[in-house]
């Protein structure tokens, strides 16, 4: 039996906690509190043996709530368990944060349909191609980057099991390292915004998608960076495990112009100028020649308007005086308010722009008072408001002014990066070959649409210009867009090259969209009825853990061993990774993140940092085994050879650098606080 191994891991647990349960319940005076805590451990026991979580959820919590009703009124104590159950429901309907998982899930589901993800795991694989380890990289790069269009887990490690593990395996790659590239890079849609586990965070904990995206970023890259290192050391030490890709695998054949142009020299950049200042086309159009000297002179382009973005932002002035001259009249005029109370026009202004408007120029006491106010107006009064103009608005107009024609001086650092970004670009083109340019514009086909995606969505959502569930729609749509186009595009060349009409590339092309779009949304309102029906199942669950007592139970047992912040982050943490092993991580977040959030505040740990640190921890959820999800999906499309011992054991290597990764994110918190502080601090 080939699963014998984790049956009897899973039935030794299950074992462990009932023997707890046996052992430590006082049976003899069993109070609330104590059935709170038999209800949680029961919830573990019965999702491992394989009970559907959400339901289970409900059903324990129904049963133990009105177990605590019971205690309290027994006549009553069924109708309010339902009604709690009701008041769940709804206040999961009315959570505005949920409505972005849906759409996420759907632009994920279009992406990874749209043909676009094997476009660039073949061209990362060219471009990385003299690497150590190679196509391993290559799978965690297009992981990383489809990870940020989508945070579907399952469907990242399947298609990266259709496309990059049986490359690998063709290429002489060991079982172990393949899978375990597979595994840990499908497993970064865990943390890499648009993460559905932060969503779901976000709603239990009441923190900030929008700050947790903005934190997660540079966390996740920092995961995939180690990956990477892994990988690349792992080639060179020991190079059997994955051997080098051979002249011919990294051969890109070329298009007939720099097939041409290649007999006059390698360097592609000198000679596409050469063609282009001196008129030779070799027969091809002039128009041809700059199409491609434009696409090679992208990368400076793009170091070019970096680079004056950054002096800019270098070299602008504080504009304080302005600010501050605002500031000062919205107070003065505040002071006037108060002072000459039932001016004339003051309360119109106070009702219309609470102040924010321009002062009223004189004359403006010609406006009618309201009743009663001529008697209270002092003489004069009305002039206040134009020497409050007088003195501020000329000020403010002459330092805004003074601000536009004076800049900082260049700060030495300037010129250090423009220095670096000369030198790359010239050892850049120096080795621009015309086989390098392929490859970039192989990259330019496949990564450029996604990236202007995953900027609408992740941009929009970081800067504040949109909500998750606003940039989730915009990148819903996005993801259609980009179906469409791929899949056209495939059928048009395959038409092309048959000669055949465009009209019934169009009509295939609309008939396979509606098949995509079908799937996709049966998909993404399985896996989204099942997200709701959890919180609904952990609303329940974690009321009737409240009434119980558990809670309050588990927070004197914490707060009595006097830890530090600390120690307490190590236990959480530690329980946190010991719950990925049995568990998945939608059950750790929605049953046990209610438990550790209360406690946060005691020991002043900040809840948004404490969610990067979950997230981190909770990619073992699907890397450690028996419940490890990863591998279960690479099994279901991999070869009948490939055993599922295999696969655990070539994750067990990534799990221990996600340990690492954890330990640099709690010793430098900067890595995922930088980013949320700067922008919304």
């Amino acid at each position: 039996m080939k699963l014998r191994k984790e049956l009897w891991f899973g039935f030794s647990l299950m074992a462990v906690i009932v023997i707890a349960i046996l052992v430590l319940m006082p049976w003899g005076h069993i109070t609330n509190g104590h059935l709170g805590l038999l209800m949680l451990a029961l919830i573990v026991v019965a999702i491992m043996l394989g009970f559907p979580t959400a339901f289970t959820l409900m059903g324990l919590g129904v049963f133990f709530g009105w177990l605590a009703y019971r205690s309290v009124n027994p006549a009553i104590a069924g109708q309010q368990v339902f009604d709690v159950m009701v008041q769940r429901t709804y206040g999961v309907m009315s959570n505005d944060v949920l409505i972005a998982i849906p759409l996420f899930l759907f632009m994920g589901y279009l992406v990874e349909r749209s043909a676009l993800i094997d476009r660039l795991f073949r061209s990362l694989h060219l471009a990385t191609s003299r690497v150590p380890g190679s196509l391993a990289v290559a799978t965690v790069i297009t992981c990383a980057i489809f990870a940020t269009a989508t945070g579907i887990v399952g469907a990242v490690v399947t298609l990266m099991g259709l496309l990059a593990f049986p490359a690998m395996l063709k290429a002489g790659y060991n079982v172990k390292v393949a899978a375990g590239a597979v595994t840990a890079g499908g497993c970064l849609g865990i943390l890499i915004p648009p993460s559905v586990l932060l969503i779901v965070y976000g709603a239990t904990a009441g923190v900030s998608v929008v700050q947790l995206y903005a934190g997660a970023f540079f966390p996740g890259m920092m995961l995939a960076g180690l990956y990477i290192a892994y990988i690349i050391v792992l080639a060179k030490w020991k190079p059997a495990l994955m051997p080098p890709l051979s002249a011919s695998e990294r051969r890109v054949p070329l298009p007939p112009l720099a097939q041409t142009l290649a007999q006059r020299g390698s360097n592609a950049l000198s000679g596409l100028w050469r063609t282009f200042t001196t008129g030779s086309g070799a027969g091809f159009a002039q128009r041809t020649v700059l199409g491609q000297l434009f696409v090679t002179l992208l990368p400076a382009l793009f170091v070019v308007a970096v680079l004056g973005l950054t002096w800019r932002a270098a070299t602008a002035p504080v504009v304080e005086a302005s600010t501050a001259g605002l500031v000062q009249a919205g107070l003065e005029s505040a002071d006037i308010k108060e002072e000459t109370a039932g001016l004339a026009g003051a309360p119109d202004t106070e009702k219309e722009d609470s102040g924010a408007k321009e002062p009223p120029a004189e004359g403006a006491q010609e406006v009618a008072p309201p009743a009663g106010a001529e008697a209270a107006k002092p003489e004069g009064a009305q002039e206040a408001p134009g020497t409050a103009k007088t003195d501020e608005a000329k000020p403010a107009e002459q330092a805004a002014t003074a601000a536009k024609a004076e800049r900082f001086p260049t700060p030495a650092w300037f010129w250090i990066v423009v220095g670096i970004g000369i030198a790359v670009l010239a050892v850049l083109y120096r080795l621009w070959n015309w086989e390098r340019l392929e490859v970039f514009k192989l990259l330019l086909a496949s990564f450029f649409p996604l990236s202007l995606l995953i900027l609408a969505v992740l941009g929009s959502i970081v800067f504040g210009l949109a909500t998750p569930a606003e940039a989730a729609a915009v990148g819903a749509f996005g993801g259609f867009v980009l179906a469409l186009v791929y899949r056209f595009i495939a059928h048009w060349r395959g038409a092309a090259s048959g000669g055949a009409s465009p009209v019934p590339v169009i009509w295939k092309t609309v008939k396979e969209l509606g098949v995509i779009v079908k799937e996709s949304s049966f998909l993404t309102a399985k896996t989204s009825a099942m997200v709701c029906w959890l919180f609904v199942g952990s609303g329940i669950f974690s009321a009737a853990f409240a009434l119980l007592g558990g809670q309050e139970l588990i927070e004197k047992w914490v707060l009595s061993l006097d830890m530090t912040p600390v120690q307490f982050m190590i236990l959480a943490q530690f329980i946190i990774f010991i719950l990925g092993w049995p568990l998945e991580w939608t059950e750790i977040i929605i049953i046990f993140m209610p438990i550790f959030i209360p406690l946060l505040p005691h020991f002043n740990i900040d809840p948004l940092f404490f969610g990067l640190l979950v997230a981190l921890n909770l990619q073992t959820a699907f890397l450690s085994p028996p419940v490890a999800m990863a591998a279960f999906y690479l099994k279901g499309v991999s070869p009948p050879h490939v055993t599922l011992n295999q696969i655990f054991a070539g994750m067990m290597p990534f799990m221990a650098i996600q340990v690492i990764a954890l330990v640099l994110l709690y010793l430098f918190p900067g890595i995922g606080l930088w980013l949320p502080h700067t922008l919304y601090k």
